[in-house]
């Protein structure tokens, strides 16, 4: 594990990574007039609308409805990476941690609208009349097509397709579900996982609008009972607040000394564990939520975009914060435990064992939403790779529909049996972003003029600012038509 850890820590999430990230979520602040937090407001307002309108208008382009397709990102983000990987991260770098992760979430905002954005113009659409897309296609489009860059584009795609390929194998779902069921109701972890599995299955068959229709009415649910439950326990221990707000501040640069069972972080292991769990949690950059907002029904790219802000919000700026706070309030943060087993223990100590049993089966739902999210969002890749002409892809398809479930299940089977603490475990995850989040970052960055045209056409027509210029095409393929 010491050869992982010194991969994960020294080479893929060594300072580099860390810069870039920061710099291009600093970049697109700047460059878009910080609107993250001018109209942040605005993108709520627009969230809002989203989970109350039953019907898209007419001019509306994509195969599922902006709330599914918001509710099955949502699904993905707002999961096991909240419960278990925000845990982990505290007990490796300390309550410092969280505040490097609420830096990514603030800069996480506007990177996730650019990247959903672009997905949702430069999508495709198959011979059903389906739409597909995400950062694979508009590295091949906008880098390929668009600026020439065939090779940079093949590169980048070939990195992104690999390490998100990477994921597929190391699936943290299975393991946090495992590991808070098997914890609360002492069950054996791998029949836990074997459970899971049949249940996963059963969730996948029914397709990309089945799970919208199911994330779409899962995820609001258990979101309130989770940031309901969260909060109680913050108000019931409300004078300890303050102190755990000072601890993370004053933990966030120069680690945290040895406290109970905690052995303490450096400065460097603190910003490295908060930037990449927040990732990991909320996905900005990652580009795996842009594979599901190409398939939304909308009549701009910025308006889908926008929810990238609201995902990003709600999943690190208030569920990751509450988990975070529930931690260290409780004082369960130094106990020695990790992963999901130490969030069960803080609601445990505010809640009761009722409280720990409630979470518990919220961690279910929560792992099958993300896992099924992830499902749809690995098929939107290998769409991209097969192309519409290939005459195995319905065969491909269905392989790994059957597939995909496995490699959750191998992954318990194999920490069981090597007794691998859940902080090691975590570290596979880790490795499973940072090379997605690389390619992605520099493509997006690449196209973000086209970002900003989209942008300034979106205010112009949208919000009243500025001036309509009627030869904006806000989809890619408008503008190949019109070329040709």
């Amino acid at each position: 594990m010491a050869l992982i850890e010194k991969i994960v820590w020294d080479i893929l999430w060594g300072l580099p990574l860390i810069i870039l990230i920061l710099a291009v979520g600093i970049f697109f602040t700047f460059a878009t007039g910080f609107f993250q937090f001018r109209y942040f407001g605005y993108a709520m307002k627009q969230a809002y609308k989203k989970f109350f309108r039953s019907k898209s208008s007419g001019d509306d382009k994509g195969s599922i409805s902006p709330l599914e397709a918001v509710s099955i990102a949502v699904g993905a983000t707002v999961g096991v990476g909240n419960i278990g990987g925000v845990a982990s991260a505290i007990a490796l770098g300390g309550p410092g941690a969280v505040f490097w992760l609420w830096v990514a979430g603030i800069l996480g905002q506007i990177i996730k609208m650019v990247e959903v954005s672009l997905a949702v113009h430069y999508r495709s659409k198959d011979e059903n009349g389906n739409t597909f897309g995400g950062p694979t296609y508009y590295m091949k489009k906008g880098l390929g097509e668009e600026k020439g860059l065939s090779v940079l584009s093949k590169v980048l795609a070939f990195i992104f397709i690999f390490g998100f390929g990477v994921g597929f194998f190391i699936t943290m779902q299975n393991y946090t579900v495992s590991e808070a069921v098997s914890s609360t109701f002492d069950f054996n972890m791998i029949t836990v996982s074997i459970v899971y599995t049949i249940l996963l299955y059963l969730m996948i068959s029914g397709g990309l609008p089945v799970l919208g229709r199911i994330a779409s009415k899962v995820v609001p649910f258990m979101c309130a009972f989770y940031i309901l439950g969260g909060i109680f326990i913050i108000l019931k221990n409300i004078s300890y607040l303050p102190g755990t707000i000072g601890l993370i501040f004053s933990s966030a640069f120069n680690g945290t000394a040895a406290l109970g069972g905690f052995a303490g972080a450096a400065f460097a292991q603190v910003i490295k564990v908060g930037m990449s769990r927040a990732v990991f949690s909320n996905e900005a950059g990652w580009g795996s939520s842009p594979m599901i907002h190409a398939s939304a029904k909308t009549d701009h790219p910025i308006r889908q975009g926008l929810l990238g802000i609201f995902e990003v919000f709600v999943d690190t700026i208030v569920i990751c914060s509450i988990t975070s706070l529930v931690i260290i309030i409780t004082g369960q943060w130094s106990s020695g435990i990790s992963g999901a087993a130490l969030t069960l223990s803080a609601f445990e100590q505010g809640l009761g064992s009722l409280g720990r049993i409630i979470l518990t089966i919220g961690i279910l739902l929560f792992g099958v939403t993300t896992s099924s999210g992830l499902y749809a969002q690995i098929e939107v890749l290998l769409r991209y790779m097969l192309g519409d002409k290939n005459r195995n892809k319905d065969r491909i398809l269905t392989f790994y529909k059957w597939a995909y479930p496995i490699p959750g299940l191998a992954l318990v089977i194999v920490a069981v049996v090597k007794e691998l603490p859940g902080v090691s475990v975590w570290l596979f995850a880790d490795m499973s972003t940072a090379l997605p989040i690389f390619a992605n970052i520099l493509a997006m960055l690449i196209l973000s003029p086209k970002f900003l045209s989209l942008l300034k056409d979106y205010k112009a027509r949208h919000m009243g600012i500025g001036e309509i210029d009627p030869d904006t095409k806000v989809f890619y393929e408008e503008e190949k038509d019109t070329v040709l």
